[in-house]
Parts: C-alpha cells; structure tokens; sequence
C-alpha cells in the first residue's frame, strides 16, 4: 500500500483557510448595480440632507473660510465720527474762496493738535484753523481741511498763524460718520464666506465674534490588514496608510472638519465597532477600502447591515468600486482603496456634499480646450477619467497623460487636471482636441519642460533653479518618448541615454533639425544581484550574466520598451528570453526593489540604485545621460539658467557625490 503523506494540524487548517478563501472568491457577489455617474450622484444627493448646519459663534481669528450663518448688521458707524484723510488744517471753507499763490487766505491757529484718539478741545471760528493729524476727529465748526502741503507757516502779531494758497471745497479731505459703514446697515449678508477683507469689516464694527455655520464633522477610516500609520516600521508586504491622511486633508479643503480613526484591519467585528462609533459622533463617514466585494472586502457588507445602501459600482475608471449610503440619516461614503481612484471619487462625489453641509457655494468647474498628442486607450462600456499634465503648445496646452495607475499617490499631485473618454469610445486618438477640467488652483505653465528620462541627478540641476525662483515640469516618458516631444516642440529638453547599436555611441543618432546635443553626465549600468546570492560574486557581469542564462530558475527583472536601459539589456541578450524577460518596471528603482524583495535575481540598473537598496553590482559599461535641446528654445531664460546649471561646480559635486560623472570631469 502506498503511503499517504498526512499534513500537520495547523498546516492542515492554514490549507483550509486559503481553500476557503479561494471559494469565497470564486463565488464573490458582483456590484449590487452599476450605474452611471450622473445617476450615482442623482442617488446621493437625493437622499442626503444638503442644507447647512445650524450656526456656532466663533472668534474671528477662527473665521477665516467660515460661512455666515446670519446676517451681520452694524451697531456703530464706521466711521464713528467726521474724520480727516490728511495731515493739514481744519478749517471753513467759505474762508479760503479766492485764495492763491499770489493771493493767500491767512488763519490765526488754534491752540491745540488734534491727533489720532483725541477729542477736539476748541472750536474753529471764522479766520482760525486747526492742525490735525490723518484721522483726527474734526473740530466742531470746521467743514473741510486743507492739506499742509498747500500752507505755509508764519506769525501774526507773534503768533503762529497760516497762509493757505488754495481754496478748499466744503467736505474735502473729510470722511463723514458713517460714510463706509452706516449704524443699522446690513454689512454681511448670510450665506457670506469669510476672507480677510470681510473680517475686517467685522472688526471695524467692533465683533469679536460672529456666527457661522457649523463645519461638518467627517470621520475618516481606512480599512486593510496591509496598512501601518505613517511613522511606524514597514514590514513586507505592508503599506503605510496614505489615504487617511489625504482624505482628511481634502475634507479640511472642502470645508469640512476631518475626525481621524485610524486603520482598521479586516476584521469585521472591529470594523463594524469603529464605523458605530464614528456614527455616533460624527455628521458623515468616509471610508477607504474594503469596497470591491473581494472576499476580504469587509465594509459593504458592514455598511449594508446598518443602513441603505444607494449606490455600489460605478460605470467610472478610475473609481467604479465606489459605494455610497445613508446610515442613521448621515452620508456615508466608501471610497476606493487605491490613493488616485479614492481621492478622485471623493472630489467627485463626497467634496460637494460637505461644502453644502458647510454651507459653502458649489465649486465653479474650469476647465481649457487642449491638444493631446499620444493616443490614450480606453475601456469600453466606462467613462474613463484621465490626469494629465500641462505644458504650452503652439496654439493652446498640450496635455499628457499622468499614466501612473490609480495606485499611485502622487498622481492627483502631479496633475493640472483631467479629461474625459466616453464609456463608448475605446480610445482618445493622437491629436485629438479635448477639454481638460482644471484641478485646484493651476499655476502659469512652467518655465521649463523637461520630457525623457528621469535620473536623481537631474533633481539636483532642476533644484539650483528652483533656488532661483524658476518652476520646472519634469514628465517621464522615458528616453524614446522624450525624442518624440522633442520632435514635436512639446519640451524644452529630453534627457536621453540611448546607445547605437551601430556604433556603440551614445545620443548622437537621436539629432534631428532643430535639435542640438548636450552633455549631461555618465553613469555606470551594471549587473545587480543580491549580495547574499553566491551564484555571482567574484564575477565580473559577462560571466555573472553567463551564469544567470544557463540556470533556469535564476529569474531576472528587465526594463520597459523605450527605455535606454532595456536597449542596452536587449544587446547583451542577444535574442536570449529568460525567465522573467516579461516583467517589464519602467525604473531602476523598481528593477532593485524586485532584486531585493527576491522576486527577482538579477535585473541591469545604475549603480546609485544599486547602492540604495544594500545590492551587488557589477559594472558593464558607462552610458552617457544627455540631453537634446530644441534649438528655438535654447535663449529663454529657464533654458539658459539650465545649462549653466549642468556646469557649476557646485552642482557638479553633488552629481558626484551621487556616483556619476558629470561631462568633462
């Protein structure tokens, strides 16, 4: 009889559980419903109170943003009282009709100065004047007052006196009691939001305090066994929880007050405690997470079980696992856990909600005609929403695609904005004119655009012109794509590092009409390798690369298509494919991460990556990281501050100290 290999209990229950795990899968329930934006927020607003909450009193120097729950009326004049703008002399202006150089009118002085925050004493007669200060109450019997500059000082019968030289109207140089702000005047409206200029006002009326409304309360959670708070240590396969911190950043901006409740893992007990509790004491929940109905998705099935779901599942890329409901009355939004689909979804859909509770006006959308210049593909049957980054065209803005992934957090960052592809259209082609919505507050374009490859060393040039007060956009597309924006005028300069498979030479074949070469820096590209891998130390990198090639379970990380590097990895395969040949990164950084996690062996990087993350290297050959320049653009100033830049000593340390060896050192 042949024997049964029998597991271990606990080996026997941990199989079970990922059996167990695999069904639930296999038999996860769809979206409740997917339905258009349109219909998704129609459903949500329907349903949700979107009047402003009651007022609360607050000092003013917490009133900044707030909205004005009543309106203000004034209880005093502002002015309180007549008052002078200049620095000269109360008098009647009957008394100067006729006077001029040649002809003054003269005025015994009164034996007081009136100045600011003091009460006049005497009053002025016919003949007599006054002097006063900007803003000194007016003396009674005066009617205007004439600016020191149109007087001269002299005596009369050895006292002081003046001869005025022009002839005033009555009123000049004068604000009335009450002429900026009457007593009983209206001077805020309900519904006003609060800058500086109206809390000024404010304050001129004498309010150390005014009522606004009441800023929602928003409870922010964040669901997932994978999540650490920013600061504590990262173990593998764990993530610091970004989206906490970014949704309770866009519910301050939104007018809202966040109220943090940390991570929860997915666990439903303490899922289910934690959103009671967020219930119980704020006006809304946001939750990240948990929403895809995966079989560790956890808060729909929460969410479900106290309250109405409205929507679940939206026709929207990225965004579609969006769920929203009413729980108790109050708002409650899950929102994707991947950073760009929850922050995009939250300004979509829960941002408006929040400004209406705050009472705030809704957000005017902006939005520019652009042209985009490299097709975008799309997927049928959702409308798909783009982050794109502007740079000046000819005509109007050239927009590109931010194609980072919905798991990146620095998208929404990196963005000027967004555009829309149609759910039924399966592609945005090349040289399409689209409109592009604007985010937040757009700045002018950039001084400088820099389109290609991207390298640390370059933030240390583009870092000697922001000291200089220039804005630089850096887009990587990688050293063919930064050719092509090159070709089309669409940059300022394209960092390259592309070899000639002819000549061996770098750069120098990418020359086109109109484009010139310059020369950045060299770094070396080497092998990489785990240094506790004993299969290639003592190796220089044609016999480490030997190696890798005769075992096939040595698994290597290689490089994009288009990039420099995945050339140069391409000459030295020579029409090998070795295991892993398809897992492609689109960074150095990436290719080290793979190596060092040891979901790789080998991979080709630079050595500065290599040193970063603790690996091997081996060196193969130096490449030259240049830059082409589009000669038109060679004289604006940014170009200008720029390579002077790749030239000062300064910044060539530093591009040293990085391992690299900047041209002609």
């Amino acid at each position: 009889m042949t024997a049964r290999f029998e597991p271990k209990s606990a080996e026997r229950d941990r199989a079970s559980d990922i059996l167990a795990a695999i069904r639930r899968a296999a038999r996860q329930e769809q979206f409740l419903e997917v339905v258009s934006a349109e219909e998704a927020r129609a459903r949500f607003t329907r349903n949700v109170d979107l009047l402003p909450l009651p007022g609360e009193t607050v000092g003013l120097s917490a009133a900044l943003g707030r909205v004005l729950a009543c309106d203000v009326t004034a209880s005093i004049d502002v002015p309180p009282f007549d008052r002078a703008n200049v620095d000269g002399f109360a008098l009647r202006s009957a008394d100067t009709v006729g006077a001029s150089d040649t002809a003054p009118r003269r005025f015994r002085l009164n034996g007081e100065v009136i100045v600011c925050g003091h009460a006049p004493a005497l009053e002025v007669t016919p003949g007599c004047a006054t002097t006063i200060a900007t803003g000194g109450v007016v003396p009674r019997g005066a009617d205007a007052v004439v600016m020191i500059e149109h007087t001269d000082l002299v005596e009369e019968d050895g006292m002081p006196a003046i001869d005025v030289r022009r002839a005033v109207a009555p009123g000049q140089f004068i604000s009335y009691a009450g002429s900026d702000i009457a007593r009983g005047e209206v001077v805020l409206r309900r519904k006003t939001s609060l800058s500086s200029r109206e809390i000024g006002m404010l304050a001129a009326c004498g309010l150390a305090a005014v009522e606004v409304v009441r800023k929602p309360t928003v409870a922010v959670l964040s669901t997932g066994d994978e999540l650490v708070a920013p600061g504590g240590a990262l173990a593998p396969g764990r993530v610091y929880d970004s989206n906490g911190a970014i949704i309770a950043a866009a519910i301050a901006e939104a007018g809202g007050e966040p109220v943090p409740f940390g991570a929860f893992p997915d666990d439903e007990t303490a899922l289910e405690r934690g959103m009671r509790a967020a219930l119980a004491a704020c006006d809304m929940v946001v939750l990240s997470g948990g929403t895809s109905k995966g079989a560790g998705d956890l808060s729909h099935r929460i969410v479900s079980k106290l309250g109405d779901i409205l929507v679940h599942g939206v026709a929207l890329k990225p965004g579609k696992p969006l769920c929203l409901a009413v729980i108790a009355g109050k708002p409650v939004a899950v929102l994707p856990g991947f950073p760009t689909s929850a922050i995009f979804t939250f300004h979509a859909f829960v941002a408006p909600v929040i400004r209406a509770r705050a009472g705030l006006t809704p957000e005017a959308a902006r939005s520019i005609e652009v042209d985009v210049p490299v097709r975008i593909a799309s997927e049928l049957g959702r409308k798909e929403f783009v982050l794109v980054a502007l740079v000046a065209g000819e005509d109007r803005p050239v927009a590109f695609p931010i194609g980072k992934g919905s798991g990146a957090v620095t998208s929404f960052s990196q963005a000027d904005g967004f555009l829309e592809i149609d759910a039924l259209a399966e592609a945005l082609d090349a040289g399409t004119r689209s409109r592009v919505s604007l985010i937040g507050q757009v700045a002018g374009m950039p001084d400088l655009v820099v389109m290609g490859s991207h390298c640390i060393a370059l933030d240390v040039v583009l870092g000697a012109l922001a000291e200089r007060g220039m804005i630089a956009r850096t887009i990587a597309i990688g050293s063919m794509g930064g050719v092509a924006a090159a070709e089309r005028g669409e940059c300022d300069l394209a960092p390259v590092h592309l070899v000639d498979p002819a000549s061996g030479v770098y750069n120098a074949h990418l020359l086109r009409p109109g484009l010139a070469l310059v020369k950045g820096w060299q770094r070396m590209q080497g092998f990489v390798y785990r240094r506790d891998d004993t299969r290639f130390p003592g190796h220089s990198a044609a016999d480490a690369l030997r190696v890798a090639l005769g075992d096939p379970r040595c698994l290597m990380v290689n490089r994009n298509a288009g990039a420099g590097t995945r050339v140069l990895i391409d000459r030295l395969l020579n029409s090998a494919r070795p295991a892993g040949y398809s897992n492609q990164p689109r960074s150095h950084n990436a290719v080290a991460a793979a190596v060092a996690q040891r979901r790789a062996d080998w991979g080709i990087a630079i050595e500065s990556v290599a040193r970063l993350y603790g690996l091997g290297f081996l060196p193969i050959a130096p490449e030259d990281y240049d830059f082409l320049l589009v000669e038109s653009r060679r004289e604006r100033p940014a170009v200008a501050a720029f390579l002077a830049a790749l030239r000062d000593e300064e910044v060539c340390e530093k591009i040293r100290a990085l391992g690299m060896r900047p041209a002609g050192a």
